[in-house]
């Protein structure tokens, strides 16, 4: 019997013959493609306030001054007040003789860069900007898009020539509804100073908690990126030469004396 199912069942061990030779194709990763990051694009961020002369000051100067047309650039309101209280520095009409140096610093840098300024202060200066900032925070919902930028640049033209050419009181209500109406209409200026109770302060405390983080304590403070990424903070109108130097720009082609007087 055993004899008989093993001549009937066939052998499950394979030979070394059946079995076929194992060939092995080798596989190729596939191509990996690496592209190189852009270059960064050259890039200014100002802070302002309209209480600052000097922030009127970089702020004209990077809009006109043709050394600084290739360079793209955000305004960004916030309450300077606020950024003091919240570093601990003290304003410097507060200081002892630093309050007649600063207003002679003033007229200075206007004359070396034809910036227009009245030669006396305004009567209520430093006022309390809260109402004028809080109104450009609620201009638009982009604020930092092109349209946004737009009606903000429109905004701070007319406010700061209000200011400090002709030395209106641009904090009081009925003087701020004017500036704005000339500019907007009174259908848009109204609901900008609606907005501007709430939406308005809401980004203007954002806003200069953003200044406070990116290293402001004073306007105008500016936070400059080069062509290569590399991204710095500087303060004050007098520094706009080491702007220039660290954003590429050829300095010696600028024209106009202030700029050999920048530092």
């Amino acid at each position: 019997m055993r004899a008989s199912l093993a001549r009937t069942v066939p052998s499950l061990t394979p030979t070394l013959a059946s079995i076929s030779p194992l060939r092995l194709t080798p596989r190729r990763a596939p191509l990996r493609k690496y592209t190189m990051a852009p270059p960064a694009r050259p890039h200014i961020t100002l802070y302002v306030d309209v209480v600052s002369p000097f922030a009127y000051q970089a702020y004209h100067i990077l809009r006109t001054d043709p050394l600084f047309h290739p360079l793209t650039k955000t305004y960004i309101p916030i309450f300077l007040g606020g950024l003091m209280h919240k570093c601990g520095n003290t304003a410097p009409m507060r200081i002892a003789n630093k309050d007649k140096w600063i207003n002679a610093e003033r007229l200075r840098w206007a004359s070396h860069f034809n910036i227009p300024i009245s030669p006396s202060l305004p009567a209520d200066f430093p006022p309390n900007t809260l109402p004028v900032q809080r109104a450009l925070c609620a201009l638009t919902n982009n604020p930092e898009g092109e349209e946004g930028q737009a009606k903000l640049i429109q905004a701070l033209d007319a406010l700061y020539e209000a200011y400090w050419v002709r030395s209106e009181s641009v904090h009081q209500a009925e003087v701020l509804r004017g500036v704005l109406e000339g500019v907007f209409g009174r259908e848009e200026t109204e609901r900008v100073l609606s907005a501007a109770k709430m939406e308005g302060k809401t980004r203007l405390l954002e806003n200069t908690e953003r200044a406070f983080r990116e290293g402001a304590f004073g306007l105008p403070w500016m936070v400059c990126t080069n062509a290569k990424g590399e991204t710095e903070g500087f303060w004050g109108v007098d520094h706009l030469g080491c702007v220039a130097e660290f954003m590429g720009l050829e300095r010696e082609k600028a024209k106009g004396k202030g700029w050999k007087a920048l530092l």
